[in-house]
């Protein structure tokens, strides 16, 4: 059989979607002798993730508004048996079967917390896509239960199939963990956040419980963040200066991906208060490196982060700032959380995604 899967927006963007896309690329026609794989380029890009795949270049740019028309007619000339839609619009035809994977429902559980743009281009092409998709591939039961929810979508064309932790993720030697700390500029037992600064990672209710948590602990350590600047980013800078916080906070935008394992291990905890996350990779990241993780009750995080981690309700500063307490100043619970999480993270392996991704297309082929 023919299997297509669309690798354009690895073009766009490096993030978490990327990443799922990469691998998914490199490791399928490895792992699979009994298909033949095409991927679907963009074609101005100079990356080819796999040798044993056919390399198509396409025109049509992702998270275009006529994306699902366009790419319907470059697709139609492939013939293929089976089309993975990763970032979950697929073409409306030019293909026997089809497979989509949504990663969250943010635009419509939380529309909030996406510009005009997103929200329209979201809003109007999913009613389509979960209709038109043979089998629906879901990061984690939480998007599951809210494509039943808000989509009516039935339990039985859904597959969870949860993401995996890059390798890289680890306990590092401590002499190279140093190295790039000092590089950088930072002493380690900083507390840290990974993600993009943006209303639905909730950086200003991080900031409301980091201040609270100054009060009761004067010489709590500083709050790093890594990762880059997303819409309303002027009003989060703004609560920073205004609670008095720019001494004790660090931005690290567009950090090397090189550098980011390191800056993990040296944390001493790692919060992600999100309002909705439709999987987490920093969660994962965190625990991968021994770092204690504090994350918000909502949606995927505690499906995640399991029984290795505290929660919090994203909403409530107060109850950050006690779980912070809590951690910074009782190092067994530090350890119990460290080695909870390792073991935690021992569930999430691109090994067991592939092997899931694989077995989703044969039963969508009928094998």
């Amino acid at each position: 059989m023919q299997i297509g899967l669309d690798v354009r927006l690895t073009y766009y963007t490096h993030g978490g979607i990327a990443n799922y896309v990469r691998r998914l690329a490199a490791d399928l026609p490895a792992r699979d002798s009994e298909h033949r794989y095409t991927h679907l380029y963009h074609r101005g890009h100079t990356e080819t993730f796999s040798p044993l795949a056919r390399r198509v270049d396409c025109w049509t740019p992702a998270h275009h508004w006529l994306e699902s028309m366009a790419l319907s007619v470059e697709v139609s000339r492939h013939r293929l048996d089976l089309l993975h839609s990763p970032d979950f619009i697929p073409p409306l035809w030019g293909y026997r079967r089809s497979v989509i994977t949504v990663h969250d429902l943010t635009f419509l559980s939380h529309p909030e917390f996406l510009t005009d743009v997103s929200r329209r281009y979201y809003n109007g092409q999913i009613h389509t896509a979960v209709k038109l998709a043979d089998a629906i591939s879901a990061d984690s039961h939480a998007t599951k239960t809210d494509l039943a929810n808000l989509l009516s979508v039935i339990p039985e064309k859904i597959t969870v199939i949860h993401l995996g932790l890059d390798e890289a993720f680890h306990l590092l030697p401590a002499d190279e963990v140093a190295a790039t700390l000092t590089r950088l500029g930072l002493a380690p037992g900083y507390m840290l956040f990974v993600g993009t600064f943006e209303p639905r990672k909730n950086v200003p209710g991080l900031f409301a419980g980091y201040f609270r948590l100054r009060k009761l602990l004067p010489d709590a350590p500083p709050l790093v963040l890594v990762g880059h600047r997303g819409w309303l980013f002027d009003a989060t800078a703004s609560l920073m200066k205004d609670l008095g916080l720019e001494q004790h906070v660090r931005f690290f935008e567009n950090l090397p991906a090189a550098d980011l394992p390191a800056v993990y291990n040296g944390a001493s905890l790692f919060l992600l208060p999100s309002h909705y996350e439709g999987f987490g990779f920093p969660v994962l990241e965190a625990m991968g490196c021994g770092v204690p993780t504090i994350i918000s009750n909502r949606a995927s995080l505690p499906e995640i982060g399991g029984e290795a981690v505290l929660q919090v309700d994203p909403d409530d500063p107060d109850a950050l700032a006690e779980a912070l307490r809590r951690a910074l100043t009782d190092s067994g619970l530090r350890e119990t959380m460290r080695a909870k999480g390792l073991e935690q993270v021992k569930h999430f392996t691109w090994d067991k995604t592939v092997q899931a991704t694989l077995a989703l297309y044969n039963w969508v082929l009928g094998e």
